[in-house]
């Protein structure tokens, strides 16, 4: 086992203690916000920030103990940067489905097809 030196150890600590305070403020946003179209995209983005630098120390401290560039953590940082707004548009399209035929009042209504009158 190859042994590290410090200011690395210090870096990757520092990304996974900045990722868990990225978490809790996802979590507490989640508890915090009373509507679920205020939920959707605080958390979502404190998520894939706290995904990033989980990301960032286990490239930092693998290719550091392997002594090489260690890519392959890239692929689920980058996989979850994709899904992670295609599933947010997903659910609040749903959530705006649901709630217009449910009669909410206050949400906008659906964008309607211009007419060919109304085309500049």
């Amino acid at each position: 086992m190859v042994t590290l030196p410090l200011w690395l150890e210090i870096i990757v600590a520092a990304l996974l203690l900045a990722s868990g305070v990225l978490t809790l403020a996802a979590a507490w946003g989640l508890v915090r916000l009373k509507h679920f179209f205020q939920r959707m995209h605080p958390p979502a983005l404190a998520y894939v920030g706290a995904s990033w630098c989980v990301t960032l120390a286990s490239i930092l401290y693998f290719s550091a103990q392997q002594q090489g560039p260690q890519l392959r953590v890239w692929l689920i940082i980058i996989l979850l940067s994709i899904t992670v707004p295609v599933t947010t548009v997903l659910l609040s399209r749903a959530a705006l489905f649901r709630g217009r035929q449910s009669g909410r009042g206050d949400l906008p209504p659906a964008l309607q097809p211009r007419t060919p009158a109304e085309r500049p």
